[in-house]
């Protein structure tokens, strides 16, 4: 198996804890679009409970001879983002990527750069905010016969001094994956476990336990059911009580549906509950 990027360690169980729940938003909506030279454009809107909505253009071009990928977009904050990224360009096994963004109403930018170097038995990553600090992320992870161990710290070039590190190990198998991640100075731990039970069914959970914030750990449980080769649905419950569901369906080819609900099972009688829906548009 490949080596994952460090957050990636737990992103088996992560993607089944957090993707496809629609309640997070009142409702949703993506439209998908490739033209025949390779610029792919993507267009979303999302409206949230408390009323505000939000949006965003992309358009994205891929020149698969040379490995570069140019990406821009602009979203309703009124936020301009451009990325480019070469693949495989300046080595072999290297992505970069050099980003942008810019504020037009106050005039504000930020400019970043990334680098991503994979082998086999080991990931390395290291992301640099060239305004901001400037600052220095790197991480790495080794790993072997499925074993994984990876570690991640933050330099503040100003400050002369690391202001963040991690550390992670992990396990990860064709049907399961395990792992244990401390963030935070090593102050928050969070232990994760995925299992793909057969071509239907997935199940997972992962538990988190800050350690200046008291004894008391947080747990979250979730699994996934297909029920055909078109639908799924999803449920996942908290230690809060806090229970949600969610049903995929792909209504023809190119249009799918999203629907999710969130119940707050401590205060059932309350008006704590959310409702959202997606829409996907792809052609």
């Amino acid at each position: 198996m490949s080596i994952p990027a460090f957050s990636d360690i737990a992103k088996s169980s992560n993607d089944l804890l957090s993707k496809d729940f629609y309640h997070l938003s009142a409702s949703a909506i993506e439209l998908k679009n490739t033209t025949p030279n390779n610029v792919a454009f993507k267009v979303t809107g999302k409206s949230t409970h408390e009323g505000s909505t939000s949006g965003l253009l992309e358009g994205k071009y891929t020149d698969k001879s040379s490995g570069t990928t140019i990406t821009q977009s602009w979203n309703t904050a009124n936020v301009l983002d451009t990325k480019l990224e070469l693949n495989d360009t300046i080595a072999k096994g290297l992505k970069a990527e050099f980003l942008g963004n810019f504020l037009p109403a106050t005039k504000a930018y930020g400019a970043k750069a990334n680098f991503h170097f994979k082998q086999p038995n080991f990931h390395t990553r290291a992301f640099f905010d060239l305004i901001k600090g400037p600052t220095a992320n790197v991480d790495v992870v080794v790993g072997q016969d499925g074993f994984l161990v990876g570690g991640s710290a933050t330099y503040d070039v100003a400050k002369a001094a690391i202001t963040g590190h991690s550390l992670a190990v992990g396990y990860a198998a064709p049907t399961y994956t395990a792992s244990i991640v401390a963030t935070n100075k090593l102050s928050v731990f969070s232990a994760a476990y995925y299992h793909k039970v057969n071509a239907q069914v997935e199940a997972g959970a992962k538990s988190t336990w800050d350690s200046k914030a008291g004894s008391q750990v947080g747990l979250e449980v979730a699994a996934k059911y297909r029920l055909d080769p078109v639908s799924f649905a999803k449920v996942k419950i908290n230690d809060r009580g806090v229970a949600a569901v969610a049903y995929n369906v792909l209504l023809r080819p190119g249009v799918t549906l999203g629907l999710g609900a969130s119940f707050d099972t401590q205060k059932l009688d309350q008006a704590t509950h959310k409702v959202g829906t997606s829409f996907t548009f792809e052609a």
